[in-house]
């Protein structure tokens, strides 16, 4: 089952991040209520965990079982080269943060397990050790609770999910949380057991998605949904980086698959589909890629404002997002996939 129409989505969360990660001087921080969804615009990874976690059932649900070999190896070819060419184009312009230990521990995607290490190479890739986490479990998952329909996991799903928000919220606004920039912050924001909560409530989701996936117009809910998050992120002051948004992003994503309106019409199209498809690659790579389009604008000694870079960078992120995705990503995929491991 392909569900093409929600592809797109990833294009939208990855974006959004982008531009959280840019420059505060940049004109959308100067708006206000604006402001306040671009600072908190991070909560896009939680939106791509969420949306992993659904993808996976939907991807899997006709199997009686997963084979454990072929599903990481298709796992790490999906994830890991591009990875890997995030972190060398960041070592273009950052080579002096290296050290062999930090090599070896981004290499083995085990930066996020260690507060106070998952911020120095190509900090996005601190979703590496969250997502190897989540391709670690999920066989286990499925062969015995998923496809044995197993009712026990929705229990255990929402206490891990209540349990993450209680300790999320209560340790933000306790003495132990220092700030950011502190290993308090990277125990709190990055460790990945911080966010199992979130592929497991989309592994629900998805399940819920299988059973009852009868196709409609769902136009309106998808808009209100969406304009819902928009006004939590904007007036309500909680920690939404664990998991929480997944009050509204679980229907937003049941919503956008379920339907058929003009819509899935719109985010079916080709080429926005194609740009969901190369969101990994704008994910992984857009900071190593702002950071070599800084030196390269210092080097040719350009007088710009920091709106007109930032216009240049989104061109230029969506254009390098698209090569890798093409040139690196699919290759190499498709080459490991075809390995024969045994």
């Amino acid at each position: 089952m392909k569900i093409s129409q929600i592809t797109f989505t990833r294009f939208i969360a990855a974006m959004a991040i982008v531009i959280s990660h840019f420059n505060k001087e940049l004109f959308l921080y100067k708006i206000d209520y604006i402001s306040n969804i671009f600072l908190k615009a991070n909560v896009g990874v939680s939106y791509f965990f969420i949306l992993s976690g659904f993808i996976m059932i939907v991807a899997y649900h006709r199997k009686d079982k997963i084979e454990f070999l072929d599903y990481y190896k298709n796992r790490f070819a999906r994830i890991y080269p591009l990875y890997v060419v995030g972190l060398l184009l960041y070592l273009i312009t950052r080579y002096s943060n290296f050290t062999v230990y930090k090599g070896i521990l981004y290499l083995l995607g085990l930066q996020s397990w260690i507060p106070g290490e998952a911020m120095i190479l190509n900090f996005p890739g601190w979703s590496i050790s969250v997502e190897f986490l989540f391709y670690l479990i999920f066989p286990v998952l499925y062969n015995y609770f998923y496809s044995k329909n197993n009712k026990s996991v929705w229990v255990i799903t929402v206490i891990i999910w209540i349990i993450t928000q209680v300790f999320s919220n209560l340790y933000a606004g306790s003495s132990y949380y220092q700030g950011p920039h502190t290993e308090s912050h990277e125990f709190l924001y990055y460790f990945p057991l911080m966010h199992i909560n979130e592929f497991l409530a989309g592994n629900l989701a998805g399940i819920f998605f299988i059973k009852h996936s009868a196709p409609k117009n769902y136009d309106i809910p998808v808009v209100v949904v969406f304009i819902l998050i928009l006004l939590s992120l904007i007036f309500v002051p909680l920690f939404y980086h664990n998991g929480l948004m997944a009050l509204l992003f679980i229907p937003l994503i049941i919503l956008i698959s379920r339907n058929n309106g003009m819509l899935t019409q719109l985010f079916s199209l080709k080429p926005l589909e194609y740009l969901g498809e190369a969101s990994y690659a704008v994910y992984i790579t857009h900071i190593p890629v702002l950071y070599i389009l800084r030196e390269i604008l210092k080097w040719r000694k350009y007088e710009l404002t920091i709106d007109y870079i930032f216009w240049i960078y989104m061109v230029v992120v969506i254009i390098t997002s698209i090569l890798f995705y093409q040139f690196i990503e699919k290759p190499s995929r498709d080459y490991l996939k075809k390995l024969n491991i045994r």
